[in-house]
């Protein structure tokens, strides 16, 4: 068991741990990423039980190891971005109401991006959760128990390589040489790959800059870089404060699909507590569809951003629960032997393995 100062000293080395991970080799940052999930378990199950119901956690990881026995009480931990179904989810408070008559609640823990949240998941500090394409591939490298259990519709331009208003480059095939910042690990590194190779330049072409949304915003905008890597609502928002230009979107290069993934221990538990989740995601999904301007309305006061921005968010995004199918399976495994034809992926994956086929 860990002294109380030693617990009161890891979250900040946790910190340290991920800020070591900015500029480091992707496939250096798998097998850490394997190590911190050892680490946050190792919290995890030294920590005291939360039992807040359907609240906010702070977007560090290591706060959201807390409630290390949730999945074994009436309590489901969520994990979620800023921006999603989920989030609506959250807002409209459906899913509580639909559960408070078997006496289980719902723990909402914010992330600020996918790979933050699956090492939760992996700790076992969460159960369900959702991210885009490429961070549950590089968890599944890195060993986490989880499982595909749903996705949403291919959303190819919610996000997009960004350049400066007056920036001298006007294709992608100007990015040769060019620092270019994105998140490490997640959906758009997959878009950088697949744009440079439509444009006849390899990923060496580039200097990549590894660096979560908001970091990589102020490297944007103070010109530390050339381009950025990114997806909604950051896209968005960005491109309507700065001006930026839009020098390629995901359209004809990728899917950008959002999946919904379980714990594989709570997936295997509790196959009822998610199949509500999924049922309770897609009611809000069509709602949402019909109703742009009050999701934008029922987000801004949660997520900080003007309603505007989110309601032009929400009018380009598709909506909809989808099972997971033989096709989707097959473009996730084209993106992970991707990643590892690039080196980037420490080991093949076999994405089959940890994919359900649901029917809805």
């Amino acid at each position: 068991m860990l002294t109380p100062l030693r617990e009161s000293l890891f979250p900040a080395r946790l910190r340290h741990f991920w800020s070591k991970l900015k500029y480091s080799s992707l496939q250096t940052f798998a097998l850490l990423f394997a190590v911190g999930f050892s680490l946050s378990l190792t919290v995890s199950a030294c920590a005291p039980t939360q039992q807040t119901n359907s609240t906010t956690a702070p977007t560090s990881t290591a706060t959201s190891v807390a409630s290390s026995n949730a999945q074994q009480s009436n309590v489901i931990r969520i994990g979620y971005q800023k921006y999603g179904t989920l989030s609506i989810l959250k807002s409209r408070g459906s899913l509580e109401k639909r559960l408070a008559s078997q006496s289980t609640s719902v723990q909402w823990l914010q992330f600020p991006a996918g790979p933050q949240l699956l090492e939760a998941l992996n700790a076992g500090s969460i159960d369900f959760g959702h991210t885009g394409e490429a961070p549950p591939i590089f968890a599944q490298a890195a060993g986490a128990p989880l499982v595909y259990v749903a996705n949403e519709p291919p959303n190819p331009k919610g996000e997009a390589i960004l350049v400066p208003k007056d920036s001298p480059i006007q294709d992608v095939a100007g990015l040769k040489g060019k620092k270019v910042v994105f998140n490490k690990g997640s959906n758009v590194q997959y878009l950088v790959v697949e744009a440079l190779t439509a444009a006849g330049l390899k990923y060496s072409d580039i200097q990549p800059i590894y660096l979560p949304p908001a970091d990589a915003r102020a490297a944007f905008e103070q010109g530390g870089v050339d381009a950025w890597a990114i997806w909604d609502p950051f896209f968005t928002v960005a491109k309507r404060a700065t001006g930026s230009r839009v020098l390629k979107d995901g359209e004809g290069l990728v899917a950008n699909r959002e999946f919904y993934l379980a714990a594989k221990p709570f997936n295997e538990q509790y196959p009822d507590r998610i199949k509500a989740i999924l049922e309770e995601l897609q009611k809000v999904d069509e709602w949402a569809a019909a109703q742009p301007t009050e999701v934008a309305k029922v987000l801004s006061p949660e997520l900080g951003i003007d309603v505007p921005a989110l309601e032009e968010i929400s009018r380009r995004r598709p909506y909809g629960v989808q099972p997971i199918t033989d096709e989707v399976i097959t473009y996730q495994q084209k993106v992970a032997d991707t990643f590892l034809d690039l080196k980037l992926l420490p080991k093949q994956v076999k994405i089959s393995e940890v994919a359900q086929l649901t029917k809805q």
